[in-house]
């Protein structure tokens, strides 16, 4: 017997951290979310009073991509021109992006974006469903946000 489970989207995500404030400073200024509110060890993030993000400071160390779990967070922004404003502003902050700004998804794909990792080391991903068509794909066929 298969389950028939409901359709599901993504409620928010939670996400251990080292320092809280150095994170919510993070996500604030490089991706735009507000406070919604929070507490000693806890933050939540927002956007337009609707809950997308929280950051628990309860981990010691760093994100470690050998370890089973989280691989990458992805945000999906309305355009190619939105990636690019996000770019602007992680290069302001002084974050190292992993490939040069935009790149395509895989080869001929028309969506892709940028790849970075917040203050943990977390790898996070900022990409737009078109417009990146033109946009250098680092590993061919394969998919490049399986491979930072």
């Amino acid at each position: 017997m298969t389950a028939v489970a409901p359709l599901l989207a993504t409620g928010h995500i939670g996400l251990n951290v080292t320092d809280l404030g150095r994170s919510v400073d993070f996500y604030r200024r490089a991706l735009g979310f507000d406070l919604l509110g929070g507490a000693d060890h806890f933050a939540f993030l927002g956007v337009e009073g609707e809950l997308r993000l929280t950051l628990w400071q309860q981990s010691a160390g760093a994100f470690s991509a050998e370890s089973p779990g989280l691989h990458h967070l992805s945000f999906q922004v309305v355009n190619l021109d939105q990636v690019r404003a996000v770019e602007t502003v992680l290069r302001e902050l002084g974050v190292d992006l992993v490939h040069e700004g935009v790149v395509a998804h895989r080869e001929g794909a028309a969506s892709g974006g940028i790849f970075f990792t917040d203050p943990d080391g977390i790898r996070l991903e900022v990409y737009a469903p078109t417009g990146a068509q033109d946009a250098p794909a680092p590993y061919g066929e394969a998919p490049t946000c399986g491979f930072f």
